[in-house]
């Protein structure tokens, strides 16, 4: 499908390819990069983002993988449903379009609640995830804790997980408030703010906007308790099979993302990017990519 005219590709159009598909009637937005033969890389993207966090790798990794960097539903430019944000069901959206476009085996990155999809994904669909990278996210169900920190020194990490769950409140303050909101959540949680520069800022204001976009962004922390349930009825009954990489940032919101996943993980290697927030892919994308071309690279 080609690209459609309210998609507006911010960095080299020539690199990307933006196509659609329709998965039990939500419309989802894909990009892809690299060589068709080469081996499948998926990306998932985390809030409040898109397809483009990946902007800055995927033309470093595209001569060696077939990259697929997906919006979920809720997010970019795919469809913003009325309800089944909770991660089981995205899952299973996502499954059908890659189903759709052929792939049987590929690797799996994903950052924030993209994580959130990737880890019961993987465990759905054992078979077809070859291998697994996550970066810094915690977990609903797994390694997400019940209860967040209060202290100052930490609650600006992890604050906007109680207030986006709150009911219509959030969509109040945030309307009509769109820049100045993802500008403190952008640059304030990145090591370096310059990693966003004023046009990154206007794609991520241009999808947030849309119509439904806030009201599908918040709807993944208000169906955290029914993924969290999901979660941990998924890890009760096996390990993640495949090889996992756990990518923390030493300025990040997970200090260690290996040693809270050990216990659900056969073979699990930890790494810690520096001089990286929790953007890892905008902030330091030579730095994963190396990392990246290593892990999923091997056979």
């Amino acid at each position: 499908m080609t690209l459609h005219a309210h998609v507006q590709p911010p960095v080299d159009a020539a690199s990307f390819n933006h196509e659609f598909e329709t998965i039990d009637g939500v419309r989802l937005h894909y990009v892809t990069a690299g060589q068709e033969g080469a081996e499948p890389l998926v990306l998932l993207a985390g809030y409040p983002q898109s397809w483009y966090a990946w902007r800055k790798v995927m033309p470093i990794l595209a001569e060696r993988f077939r990259l697929i960097a997906l919006d979920l539903p809720g997010q970019g430019d795919s469809d913003k449903p009325s309800d089944g944000y909770d991660t089981g069901t995205v899952a299973r959206r996502i499954h059908a379009l890659l189903g759709r476009l052929g792939l049987s085996r590929y690797g799996l990155a994903a950052h924030d609640i993209g994580a959130w999809v990737g880890l019961p994904y993987a465990l759905m669909f054992p078979e077809e995830v070859s291998r697994l990278a996550l970066l810094d996210a915690g977990i609903p169900g797994v390694t997400l804790p019940d209860m967040l920190p209060a202290t100052s020194d930490k609650a600006w990490k992890t604050w906007h997980f109680a207030f986006h769950a709150v009911p219509d409140l959030p969509e109040a303050l945030i309307s009509g408030r769109e820049r100045v909101y993802l500008d403190w959540f952008l640059r304030r949680k990145a090591a370096n703010p310059l990693s966003f520069g004023e046009v990154d800022l206007d794609e991520y204001v241009r999808i947030f906007s849309q119509p439904g976009a806030l009201r599908a962004g918040l709807a993944f922390y208000r169906s955290v308790a029914l993924s969290a349930e999901q979660n941990r009825a998924l890890i009760s009954d096996a390990k993640l099979a495949m090889p996992v990489l756990a990518v923390s940032a030493d300025q990040g919101s997970i200090p260690d993302m290996a040693s809270p996943l050990r216990p659900f993980a056969a073979d699990i290697r930890g790494e810690t990017i520096a001089r990286s927030g929790h953007f890892i892919p905008e902030e330091q994308p030579e730095a994963l990519a190396r990392l990246f071309d290593d892990f999923f690279g091997r056979q």
